[in-house]
């Protein structure tokens, strides 16, 4: 699927499998996960992103960047 790169704005492709993100224009190539914390780092409209991939959110809140980021390394 076309995607717009969060690099270079430019038309970067999505695997159907959702397992990687590819842009020709810059050679972006990243899996899917490492794509969703580069928005969210670096698009701020995109910055509460990364709470779509918690668990329950149900009485809790889905954490800060920095908390993701600890939890990633």
């Amino acid at each position: 699927m076309k995607i717009k790169c969060p690099k270079c704005s430019k038309g970067a492709v999505l695997e159907s499998d959702f397992s990687v993100v590819r842009c020709e224009h810059c050679n972006l190539d990243m899996s899917y996960g490492e794509y969703i914390k580069f928005v969210a780092h670096n698009v701020e409209k995109y910055s509460d992103i990364l709470g779509d991939y918690t668990g329950s959110t149900e009485g809790e809140s889905a954490g800060t960047l920095d908390d993701w980021d600890k939890q990633s390394s």
